[in-house]
């Protein structure tokens, strides 16, 4: 089957933009970060340390939709933390594949003492987006173990594709 609109969803640190990356360059699709796509003001809330609301998601979530809708294939690197974020972007692209970077919490930490250079960091960051996060059930995501090296988890995403 062909997934032109994919998803890598999860927590920061969970490995989204590195496998989104890499799968991106397999598919021969672009990848976008959806990092990137955030306004200076939540780039600045959360760099402070502050957690961004639902409010200040709705601007982000809505420049991914029009993402979603104007490109026509993409790997999309994305935390998509809550069920209503996910059907928000479905709504966009209702062929939408979410592939959904699943970790436990203390092996996510210990990857941001390798982080260098992102606004995001710190376990208290971290708590707070294992709070926010409803997990996607099978409906919604195919779920990928992340404790495995990076070419592991690249060839669980491969094969949940069929390639």
């Amino acid at each position: 089957m062909d997934y032109p609109k994919i998803i890598v969803m999860g927590v920061s640190g969970s490995g989204k933009s590195l496998i989104g990356e890499r799968l991106s360059r397999h598919l021969d699709v672009p990848f976008f970060d959806a990092d990137d796509f955030h306004s200076e003001a939540n780039v600045k809330k959360m760099a402070s340390g502050e957690p961004l609301s639902d409010a200040d998601r709705a601007g982000w979530l809505a420049d991914l939709a029009d993402l979603l809708q104007r490109e026509p294939a993409l790997v999309l690197g994305c935390s998509a933390l809550k069920r209503r974020y996910r059907q928000r972007l479905r709504e966009a692209a209702p062929e939408l594949l979410f592939l959904y970077m699943d970790g436990d919490f203390e092996t996510i930490l210990s990857r941001f003492a390798n982080r260098e250079g992102h606004y995001f960091s710190g376990e208290k960051m971290l708590r707070n987006q294992f709070e926010q996060l409803e997990p996607p059930g099978p409906d919604e995501a195919i779920s990928i173990d992340i404790r495995l090296d990076e070419e592991g988890v690249l060839r669980q995403c491969l094969a949940a594709l069929g390639q």
